[in-house]
């Protein structure tokens, strides 16, 4: 009996106008690779001449498997999965569950998308964790299945009828155009900045215009608003953005946008001088190993503006806190990955040697109204890496 195979994906492009990153198919084309999986599945289970438990082959999301690739036409460089496969095998134990939830997640995404919807990973979770106890006892169990379902699948999430979870906000010198739509002066806004959706396809569809000079990535959403409220835009030409904390596919995904959209706009990032604050800026820089094949698509060039060690001096000594347990653990993991650059390697390594750690908000001291200038300064005398 001869194999259905999946259709090779036809390339990307690209425009100025939608600049869409992801490559997402149409629902007809994944419910087609889902039925394919599914007869293909049968087939081997079917199969006299070959009795074997089926395994699913998926690419290996571990850190041996990662390594770093740097555009052709682009000074942005990214995470990189090679083609090295772990496999879900119904005769291991530990494999068990997780070759059946990549089924029940599938069946799921069959279901939504056949109904035209799209539901976030949060809204999944509950679904399966009701029809599916068994196998879906926490949110982790969904992420990672997902991941697996793009792997198996060649497809994004937003594909697969699953909706970016957003936290992120942005502001400043941008206008952003949805056709049919009133267009949206983010200039004009309130502190907290306009929302940014968790509808990957939504955000695709903006035009954007700006006649900023500079993005400005902040890890903090109280910095972010602090920096709102000084109206930092007007006198500074720039855009604000923040995830809120870790990023997040749709604010990662909008970022990717706007760099593509407006090419000749740096980008520089506000973390706090901690080993988190630096994971944080490498996930927009570089993507995540934990995002699998998804990861790519939305690295930046992102400039380290602040904190870095250089700044410390202008920290009253009361200000530093000792490194927790925890940033330790995400120091070891960074200093030990193969894309951490000299410059950055540099600065963890002082603040494991040094055992501390400190916040944006210590340069408070100076008034509320420093930071503004400060940031000003650093990006006008080049002061970033």
């Amino acid at each position: 009996r001869r194999r259905r195979t999946y259709p090779q994906p036809r390339s990307s492009v690209r425009t100025a106008a939608s600049a869409q990153p992801t490559c997402s198919r149409p629902s007809r084309s994944v419910r087609a690779r889902i039925e394919v999986a599914v007869l293909n599945f049968l087939a081997t289970l079917s199969s006299p001449s070959s009795p074997a438990i089926p395994v699913l082959p998926l690419i290996s999301r571990k850190s041996t498997n990662c390594s770093l690739r740097s555009g052709l036409l682009s000074d942005v460089s990214s995470v990189y999965l090679s083609y090295a496969f772990c496999k879900r095998s119904l005769m291991r134990e530990n494999d068990a569950k997780a070759f059946v939830r990549v089924w029940k997640v599938m069946e799921m995404c069959y279901k939504i998308l056949g109904e035209g919807k799209l539901v976030t990973q949060r809204e999944l979770f509950y679904k399966l964790l009701s029809d599916s106890p068994k196998y879906f006892s926490c949110q982790r169990h969904v992420n990672q299945t997902i991941q697996d379902v793009v792997s198996l699948l060649r497809c994004t999430r937003q594909s697969l009828g699953i909706m970016a979870s957003s936290r992120g906000a942005l502001i400043g010198r941008l206008v952003l155009h949805e056709p049919e739509e009133e267009h949206i002066d983010c200039s004009i806004l309130g502190p907290s900045g306009h929302a940014i959706t968790g509808d990957l396809n939504q955000l695709s569809r903006l035009n954007l215009s700006s006649d900023a000079r500079y993005l400005i990535l902040v890890e903090k959403d109280a910095i972010f608003q602090r920096l709102a409220e000084d109206r930092l835009y007007n006198q500074l030409p720039c855009i604000l953005i923040t995830a809120k904390g870790y990023p997040d596919i749709a604010t990662r995904f909008i970022l990717h946008r706007l760099s593509q959209t407006f090419p000749n706009m740096p980008i520089f990032a506000l973390v706090d001088w901690n080993p988190a604050g630096l994971s944080i800026l490498c996930t927009y820089k570089y993507g995540s190993i934990s995002m699998g094949l998804e990861s790519y698509r939305y690295a930046c060039n992102v400039k380290w503006l602040g904190l870095r060690g250089d700044d410390l001096q202008l920290i009253p000594q009361s200000a530093f806190q000792e490194l927790k347990p925890r940033d330790l653990q995400i120091a070891k993991s960074l200093l030990s990955s193969k894309f951490l650059q000299d410059t950055h390697r540099a600065e963890l390594t002082r603040m494991v040697e040094t055992g501390t750690r400190a916040e944006i908000e210590a340069l408070y001291c100076h008034g509320f109204d420093f930071l503004g200038k400060f940031i000003a300064r650093k990006i006008v005398q080049g002061d970033y890496i």
